[in-house]
């Protein structure tokens, strides 16, 4: 069961300043995504590659949601790439698969974000809250027939580096074997950490 990388989330309570501590520290400016109709979020993208990208994700000030913010954004004190998304050839598989490793993804759910230029994009979801392994297992994800967004022109940064720690790598690894997804897991306290580049420099992520 192949997947590929579909997206980084780096998740904030402050999302204006995030995206200016990006753009400082790599010299390339996210750009708008879009918002989260009724889940009071909104996001910033920068590319990655032709097939993957970074989210930054944080609260929509001016819309916010009625209930809890999605990936525990109200509980955060600083930005941190809190999760990573995986595109299946078959998501329906990939849960069950998932579950079966012992990493329970939940029920896939439909979502949408209109973009700034009124495109709606709509996609499948698996995801929970708290995330399995701390987040190190990915969600997953099916953008059915809407564009993706790393093919909308995004600027773009390289990821230089992308692995995580567990306490119990063999653990984690099991269910990313099975999904087949490569990521480098060592021994440590539960977390994703990457390095992406741009003109202006390194950017640290975790």
């Amino acid at each position: 069961m192949a997947s590929m990388l579909d997206h980084l989330v780096i998740a904030t309570r402050d999302l204006a300043a995030a995206v200016e501590r990006f753009a400082v520290a790599t010299g390339v400016e996210p750009v708008e995504g879009g918002r989260h109709d009724g889940r009071g979020t909104r996001n910033y993208l920068v590319g990655l590659g032709p097939s993957s990208y970074l989210e930054i994700i944080g609260p929509d000030v001016e819309r916010p949601g009625s209930g809890p913010a999605p990936f525990g954004i109200d509980e955060l004190e600083g930005d941190r790439l809190l999760t990573w998304a995986v595109r299946p050839d078959d998501i329906e598989a990939a849960v069950a698969v998932a579950k079966a490793a012992g990493a329970d993804l939940g029920p896939i759910l439909p979502m949408s974000r209109t973009t700034p230029a009124g495109e709606v994009l709509s996609w499948r979801l698996a995801t929970r809250h708290p995330a399995p392994y701390d987040g190190i297992v990915p969600f997953l994800i099916d953008w059915g027939t809407s564009r993706h967004p790393a093919g909308s022109g995004l600027p773009s940064v390289e990821l230089l580096g992308f692995g995580a720690t567990y306490p119990r790598p063999d653990r984690v690894s099991a269910v990313l074997e099975a999904l087949e997804v490569a990521l480098p897991v060592a021994s440590g306290e539960p977390g994703l950490h990457a390095t992406v580049g741009g003109p202006g420099g390194i950017y640290s992520l975790s």
